[in-house]
């Protein structure tokens, strides 16, 4: 189960208890999910929608019947051989069509009003309708990806309004004849997804944060660390290289013992921190890092004037 089926899971466990926000989820899901009508050439008005999921569906069969007590049909249903699975349109063209949709259109995207239930309900029935989203996967530094697919472009310019006055803010591009609202931000997606009541989902979507925070730790510790090791090989192979030139140039054996001890002690540990050598010669860092600084000098000054 991917994440997406994940959130729709946790939104199907609950049933809107006030017929506004009954009307404010079927809106969102006709804004998304709603066809125009196709049946017979002189049809006015019909509730037409389609659906590749048959729990969806029947949630929403179950919404119609309990708003508007009315049974909507299978009209057509085409195979879809990418995804191996049924695409069910279902209409209802009664009578009382035209006024159950006037009905529906008062909570539409462009409509609704800013009570702060039916703006849940229809945040819900948006995703349930045309979400989608995704996480990150692996190492990927980027991946969190919540979208919303609608059929009109007046409805996702709506919701895009709808969603800033929530504090959710997406953008919306054109993807052929539909109009995509998306969002990138990882704060948001989680903001999102507490806002819909979607906790199962919620957990996963921290767990993975936090999975990819402590990576992201992680990576900064052994980059650190590789960084403090690259500097440490980089000072030990010089300070080796200026006692080697000193002792070819003959004048290691006259400098006092402490800077001998240091030159001996480095050339014979060449691997060791400065830290570390300093604990095998016993002497402290300060006055290992001085004398070995005192090192390279001389061979620097021996090189210049040479």
């Amino acid at each position: 189960m991917n994440f997406t089926e994940e959130i729709k899971r946790d939104l199907l466990r609950a049933f809107p208890q006030n017929r506004c926000c009954r009307l404010a989820t079927f809106a969102a899901f006709l804004d998304t999910r709603g066809i125009a009508p196709r049946i017979g050439e002189n049809a006015e008005s019909a509730i037409v929608f389609t659906s590749e999921k048959e729990e969806i569906a029947e949630y929403f069969l179950s919404l119609a019947e309990e708003l508007f007590g009315i049974s909507m049909t299978v009209t057509e249903a085409v195979r879809d051989p990418k995804y191996g699975r049924n695409k069910l349109t279902f209409s209802y063209a009664g009578g009382d069509a035209a006024a159950i949709l006037e009905e529906i259109k008062r909570y539409s995207a462009e409509k609704i009003g800013g009570a702060e239930c039916c703006v849940r309900a229809y945040l819900c029935g948006a995703f349930l309708g045309g979400g989608s989203c995704t996480l990150p996967r692996g190492g990927a530094k980027t991946g969190y990806h919540l979208e919303f697919v609608f059929r009109r472009q007046s409805a996702a310019l709506a919701f895009c309004e709808l969603l800033e006055g929530q504090l959710l803010f997406g953008n919306m591009i054109p993807r052929g004849e539909k109009y995509v609202v998306y969002c990138k931000n990882r704060e948001m997606l989680g903001d999102f997804l507490y806002k819909i009541g979607a906790r199962g989902a919620l957990r996963k979507f921290e767990s993975v944060f936090e999975a990819r925070e402590q990576s992201n730790r992680d990576n900064r510790v052994n980059n650190c660390f590789i960084g403090n090791t690259d500097k440490t090989a980089i000072a030990s192979a010089e300070q080796v290289f200026a006692v080697q030139r000193l002792e070819e140039k003959g004048i290691l054996q006259t400098l006092p013992e402490p800077l001998r001890r240091a030159a001996e002690g480095r050339v014979r540990y060449p691997t060791l921190s400065l830290n570390e050598l300093a604990a095998v010669l016993g002497v402290g860092k300060s006055c290992l890092n001085h004398r070995m600084r005192k090192l390279v000098q001389l061979s620097t000054r021996t090189e210049e004037n040479a």
